[in-house]
């Protein structure tokens, strides 16, 4: 049996090859650095908040030593419940922090600076520092994470704290993401983004230092006011978010530190007082930057004199961001299933929804859809939107160009390979029933339906003699034909017909030509 003959790639074709594939890669994230760029802003922002929070904190700590110093017997307890929550704090922020600077550096090398990250877009180096066999950190994070929550929850009092804290240092793993066996680091990190990976470190940073500040608040609560507060009371702004989507609303409690629970503050912002039936603040974010929220507290103390404290708390609004990739290249083709991925940063897969112009879209799991355009030349344009808060909001609208499907390549099935043109045995060549063709260049991997051909063979005076198929199979007088051919005679297969599944009918350019070794 003949051996068929593939023609050998240089090292520079390969080398194109591979610079191919990569850029395809590159092409199919579709990330902008306008969007890499939000998360520096937002990590910037997150890290803001976490300094300001550690510093009301620290003043607190130091409250409970001059408090301490004064009564150490009656204040102990709640002074070595206040160095525990410090102590755990401290150890989970610290290990948090090592992980940012472990990731930046997998991505940009020993000099990194997780201030300046130069590799925003790096998508290995999250995945390898956090799930990495057996050296990945990702399930010791869960376990400090799951850890920490326990025993902070056990110390807050309030439900709605222990709710609230508990939420916010949630590792629970969506539905769909169970269903895809991913774990919590998994779903967190795998082909996350450095710069999105260390904002969602920073961002549990900022919870914990958060959770931090409310056991220290109950705990204060535990000591007569005259004791710890009377002279340092103070007022809070505590907000359920400091970055906030354009569009979405801003949330934050708004609390003095030693008020009786049995009053109520009178809050103020802008000079009016507000409805202060449980201190929840609320307003309507339309436009994005940098805001601060103002205003001062009135209560009164022990001996019913009025108290008055200002209070002043910055925050971010942030235009909405989603990403949207074709998952074979970043082009659509008229008339094909291809395949789409869309994902919010923050908001889980079922809740993203996705829709199209210029063609049909089909979901087939949560975050995946089939895209069918259908203007050749045109555009097809995809709108994305997140359910927030209870109302759906456009998160982005990305437009991709729509071009017909390239001409497939023919060939003659010799077993499980194609044949494309050479040297061919006799044997192979009369055991194939007929043609294919088919798109295979390592994104794309399409057949075609061949409709028609035309073989040319020539007599022993040189003279063409040409025999037409109506299919794709070999007529009997072609198969006669080859049947006579010596070793060292060719022939040539050419106007080829075929057509896709976009159903457009072509005739391919070229022509195969087969060489009876």
């Amino acid at each position: 049996m003949g051996k068929i003959i593939k023609k050998k790639i240089s090292p520079r074709q390969k080398m194109i090859n591979l610079m191919y594939v990569v850029l395809m890669a590159m092409l199919a994230l579709n990330v902008s650095s306008d969007v890499l760029k939000g998360f520096v802003l937002v990590d910037e922002k997150l890290t803001l908040s976490t300094e300001n929070s550690a510093r009301v904190n620290e003043e607190v700590y130091k409250r409970f030593e001059q408090q301490y110093k004064a009564n150490p017997t009656k204040v102990k307890v709640w002074y070595d419940k206040a160095q525990e929550v410090r102590g755990m704090t401290d150890s989970l922020y610290t290990m948090l922090e090592d992980l940012k600077l472990s990731i930046v550096k997998k991505s940009d090398g020993k000099d990194a600076d997780v201030r300046n990250i130069r590799n925003k877009e790096d998508l290995e180096a999250a995945t390898q520092v956090m799930l990495a066999p057996t050296i990945g950190r990702g399930e010791e994070l869960h376990g400090a994470i799951e850890s920490y929550r326990g025993r902070v929850v056990e110390m807050l009092a309030d439900e709605a704290q222990r709710e609230l804290v508990a939420s916010n240092l949630n590792t629970d793993v969506p539905l769909e993401a169970r269903v895809m066996g991913k774990n919590w680091q998994e779903y967190m990190f795998e082909s996350m983004p450095t710069a999105a990976a260390v904002t969602l470190l920073t961002k549990l940073q900022s919870d914990i230092r958060y959770a931090e500040g409310q056991v220290l608040h109950d705990l204060v609560t535990n000591i007569d006011v005259k004791d710890i507060r009377v002279n340092q009371l103070n007022a809070y702004v505590i907000p359920s978010s400091r970055t906030v989507v354009q569009g979405g609303k801003f949330s934050a409690q708004i609390i003095m530190a030693a008020v009786d629970t049995t009053r109520r503050p009178s809050i103020f912002i802008g000079g009016r007082e507000i409805d202060n039936s449980n201190g929840l603040y609320e307003t309507v974010c339309t436009r994005t930057g940098d805001f601060t929220l103002k205003g001062f507290i009135e209560t009164q103390n022990g001996e019913g004199q009025t108290v008055k404290r200002e209070f002043e708390q910055q925050y971010t609004v942030v235009a909405p961001s989603a990403t949207l990739s074709a998952d074979i290249m970043n082009v659509l083709y008229a008339g094909y299933n291809n395949p789409i991925s869309v994902s919010v940063p923050g908001v889980p897969t079922n809740q993203v929804s996705l829709s199209m112009t210029g063609g049909s879209l089909k979901q087939t799991a949560p975050g995946k859809y089939i895209a069918v355009p259908t203007n050749v030349g045109g555009n097809a344009e995809f709108t994305v939107s997140a359910r927030q808060e209870g109302r759906s909001q456009v998160m982005g609208k990305f437009t991709y160009r729509v071009r017909k499907l390239p001409d497939p390549t023919a060939y003659i099935p010799v077993g499980d390979s194609h044949f494309m043109g050479g040297k061919i045995s006799k044997q192979q060549l009369m055991a194939a029933s007929g043609i294919g063709a088919a798109i295979d260049d390592g994104l794309l991997n399409i057949p075609f339906s061949v409709k028609g051909f035309e073989t040319v063979f020539f007599d022993n005076l040189g003279n063409a003699v040409p025999e037409v198929s109506n299919g794709a199979g070999f007529t009997d007088r072609q198969k006669n034909l080859m049947r006579s051919l010596s070793r060292g005679k060719r022939f040539f297969i050419t106007k080829i017909r075929a057509q896709g599944p976009d159903g457009l009918e072509r005739t391919l350019n070229g022509a195969l030509e087969v060489i009876v070794n």
